[in-house]
């Protein structure tokens, strides 16, 4: 990992702590330079192989005081944005709600992060990543043909839809700011995101090219030429061989160019008849046998790795896409700048510090 100032030097961010898609934003911002500042709790015990708590100052402070209060207030007003993943209503109850911050600091980008949104019926009410993509339709897209929705683990809601997007509009207020405007508050749902990410999809449904049954469609496991399969030895391998060409080498490569069963690539009745015939192909081999026969070809295929195996990968362990800090072995700071690279990580400290 090259050392740098990163993109975002100069910027000043607090980080009221908490879990989940508000410290993955904090760690983005981090990562890219800004100076991060995390108030913890008096007490709070930072455990070091919390990658997502990484490359920040700790403040602690007691925010049911009159001078925690009044030394949170005092950070904010030096500060160019403020991060906090608090449900509707508790900030302001602290006494650091928006509109002080913003009497205290015009120029303040305060973004605000929640599973349902500062309004609405469901705003106070509580919820993981599940219930929110659930909401959204999103949910209702994973999983197989016949078989239940079943969860990505928690990366469309809470990471993709929400630490990821509020990063985004933490940096889009923050160039607002720099081109003359005024400081404002994010209202950056999980909700609202999760519907994002589903863009494409709606435009699928709009064009009559994707069918609301889950597991019958190009990119959830409907087609067989985009799927996973065991291998000889129990492991898996991925293959994306969508487009005519790609899917013309991993004919090839499979020996299967002339069959003519594997003609009608799009005739989705005879897909899963298809899905059968590839499952017995690849049961045939292992998959570092498969690995050195389609690997680095245009047949779109990879292996399906574990976690100790993916940092290993030639390709990945080549762009250094992984660190390790501490003996805590965690992805890179992304996406790589040219000019501006990535600040090197540090592991989160142990215990806060008072200021």
């Amino acid at each position: 990992m090259m050392k740098g100032p990163g993109a975002l030097a100069g910027i000043r961010i607090v980080e009221f702590a908490g879990i989940g898609p508000a410290p993955f934003a904090g760690m983005m911002l981090a990562d890219h330079g800004a100076e991060v500042i995390r108030v913890e709790r008096p007490g709070a015990v930072i455990d070091r192989t919390d990658v997502l708590a990484r490359s920040r100052r700790i403040v602690a402070l007691d925010l049911k005081s009159a001078e925690g209060v009044a030394q949170a207030r005092a950070l904010c007003r030096e500060a160019d944005g403020v991060i906090e993943g608090y449900r509707p209503g508790v900030l302001e109850r602290l006494g650091l709600g928006p509109e002080l911050l913003l009497a205290d600091n015009p120029k303040l980008v305060i973004g605000r992060m929640t599973g349902w949104g500062q309004q609405g019926p469901l705003a106070h009410a509580a919820g993981h990543d599940i219930n929110y993509i659930a909401l959204t339709g999103a949910l209702n897209a994973y999983g197989r043909k016949g078989e239940k929705p079943t969860p990505p683990i928690n990366m469309v809601g809470d990471f993709g839809g929400g630490g990821m997007m509020l990063a985004f509009g933490m940096l889009a207020g923050l160039l607002n700011v720099r081109n003359g405007g005024e400081g404002q508050v994010i209202d950056c749902a999980m909700i609202d995101g999760a519907s994002l990410l589903m863009s494409m999809i709606w435009g699928f449904r709009a064009q009559g090219i994707w069918q609301d049954e889950r597991g019958t469609n190009y990119l959830d496991t409907g087609a067989y030429f985009y799927d996973t399969y065991e291998t000889a030895d129990g492991k898996h391998v991925a293959i994306g061989s969508i487009e005519p060409q790609f899917y013309a080498v991993l004919r090839e490569r499979l020996g299967i160019a002339d069959d003519p069963a594997f003609n009608p690539q799009n005739d989705r009745e005879g897909w899963d008849a298809l899905r059968n015939r590839l499952a017995a192909i690849f049961h045939t081999r292992t998959r570092e046998e498969w690995c050195a026969l389609l690997e680095g070809s245009d047949a779109c295929f990879a292996p399906v790795l574990d976690y100790d195996e993916a940092p290993r990968h030639p390709h990945i362990a080549g762009r250094r896409g992984f660190v390790e800090l501490d003996g805590v072995v965690q992805p890179a700071p992304a996406p790589r700048f040219s000019r501006t690279p990535a600040v090197t990580p540090h592991a989160p400290q142990p215990h806060g510090e008072s200021r």
